[in-house]
């Protein structure tokens, strides 16, 4: 993948702690269910001649929608199966765009499935303290990763949000 950008030539690395990865989902057709996934770890690597490498994992372990009950739930072998693939991962295998926006592609695993994803970035803005943060966002239809349920259950869109702080290459 190949973008015009002007960042530091290296591996710039996610810093977890002041990462975020939310998502929503509708829940019985008309609740709006919120959560957060923490982000274990992530890279944008950026070559010499411009190409852009993106990876990261979610500890969907550690998934939280502020309900103990659904999240238990969630770990099932019929939704998410977390017990069995505990790790929801992203690699890109192209991007478009330049500084302010971007068009990410890439594959989003989960369940020991994978779909195609298209993800909006917008930054890097600079932080000030030799960090960059980048905000992107993307919606999938949960069926693309075998998540099967009721529609009006759990809806087929989920939305994920993401605010990712990296640090520059060392």
């Amino acid at each position: 993948m190949t973008a015009g950008t002007s960042a530091r030539v290296g591996t710039w690395t996610v810093l977890a702690d002041r990462t975020s990865a939310t998502f929503t989902v509708r829940n019985f057709g008309f609740r709006v269910v919120r959560g957060s996934i923490p982000v274990d770890l992530g890279s944008v690597r950026v070559s010499s001649d411009g190409v852009i490498a993106v990876e990261a994992a979610l500890d969907l372990d550690k998934i939280d929608t502020g309900n103990a009950k659904r999240d238990a739930d969630l770990r099932k072998p019929g939704l998410l199966a977390i017990d069995a693939q505990p790790v929801l991962t992203f690699a890109a295998n192209r991007i478009e765009g330049g500084p302010g926006e971007w068009t990410i592609e890439g594959a989003l695993g989960a369940r020991g499935e994978s779909c195609a994803l298209t993800v909006t970035a917008a930054g890097p803005e600079d932080n000030g303290d030799g960090t960059w943060r980048v905000r992107a966002g993307a919606v999938f239809d949960r069926r693309a990763i075998g998540l099967r349920a009721p529609r009006f259950l759990i809806g087929r869109e989920i939305t994920i949000a993401l605010d990712v702080v990296l640090s520059p290459p060392g």
